[in-house]
């Protein structure tokens, strides 16, 4: 399968792609259409703290991707598996950088995320992950809360369930989760999901353009 085939394939195929391609491609209204949404590059420290999460390193380079996200924006999950693809091909080639941006109106957001935190604290952030998006349908626009949901995913993936429920609810994992937000709202981040590369914000209108970018930064 073609790249350019997966990416029509995860984003335009269902109706979460209108919800992605607002908030990434166009942006809200008056916001500018070009690859950069502000002129110059954001400052590193906002974009990548010492405890951001690292799915994908690479020591010997510099060019790093950073994604804010909300584990329950449909938008997000439908990028998913092309930020998955883009990570397996560029293994070893690029930094993949996740930091949390919880929509307000999304019920399960703010958990969901302090989910993430609280398996990050046992060495597992990647695994509850990707049990958050590839399960996203399961819990994702419930009005009640999902807690018991993600404690079923902390057991599923291995981890001490009496210590996940506990830094759930941890005033620090709340804060670690609103660090990120804060960040993201200086940055200029507006909806979920919104990439950086090199500090510059894109607007990918396809996954060629996603890889484009990377090829491009790659090459400076």
């Amino acid at each position: 399968m073609s790249k350019n085939l997966l990416w029509t394939l995860v984003v335009i195929g269902t109706a979460a792609v209108v919800i992605f391609t607002v908030l990434v491609v166009s942006g809200p209204p008056g916001a500018p259409t070009s690859r950069s949404a502000r002129s110059g590059a954001v400052p590193e420290e906002l974009l990548v703290r010492p405890d951001s999460h690292r799915l994908s390193t690479a020591p010997r380079s510099e060019v790093t991707l950073v994604e804010f996200l909300d584990f329950e924006c449909g938008s997000c999950g439908a990028a998913y598996p092309a930020v998955e693809q883009l990570r397996r091909d560029y293994a070893g080639r690029l930094d993949y950088v996740v930091r949390y941006f919880p929509i307000p109106s999304h019920r399960n957001a703010d958990l969901a995320a302090q989910a993430a935190e609280a398996a990050a604290a046992q060495g597992e952030f990647e695994a509850m992950y990707r049990m958050l998006f590839e399960n996203q349908d399961a819990w994702a626009g419930a009005q009640e809360s999902q807690e018991a949901t993600f404690v079923g995913y902390a057991e599923r993936i291995g981890l001490d369930t009496a210590r996940f429920r506990t830094d759930l609810h941890s005033p620090a994992t709340a804060e670690r989760v609103q660090r990120d937000r804060d960040d993201g709202l200086a940055a200029g981040v507006t909806g979920t999901p919104t990439f950086f590369l090199n500090g510059e914000q894109l607007r990918p209108e396809s996954y060629g353009d996603l890889v484009a970018a990377v090829e491009d930064a790659l090459r400076r």
